[in-house]
């Protein structure tokens, strides 16, 4: 589940493996290209953490983020 703090938009995933974590990262990547909104993100091995926020918002929680979170949990 995403939650709002900081503001903006972070949520956690787990994946059984580093592959399965990466295949999901190459999928957010191309999804994200497309919207041309971009998120901040760290995987360590099956853990991947995505943080939205809209940087020509002051780097705050917009719209925006809210589409790509959906468009995110969608690949699930």
């Amino acid at each position: 589940m995403w939650e709002e703090k900081d503001k903006q938009l972070y949520r956690a995933f787990q994946f059984k493996d580093f592959k399965e974590a990466f295949g999901f990262m190459t999928k957010v990547a191309l999804i994200a290209e497309k919207m041309d909104h971009h998120p901040n993100w760290t995987n360590v091995y099956n853990k991947v953490e995505i943080f939205l926020s809209t940087h020509e918002a002051g780097n705050t929680v917009t719209d925006k983020d809210h589409q790509l979170a959906k468009a995110i949990d969608g690949l699930l």
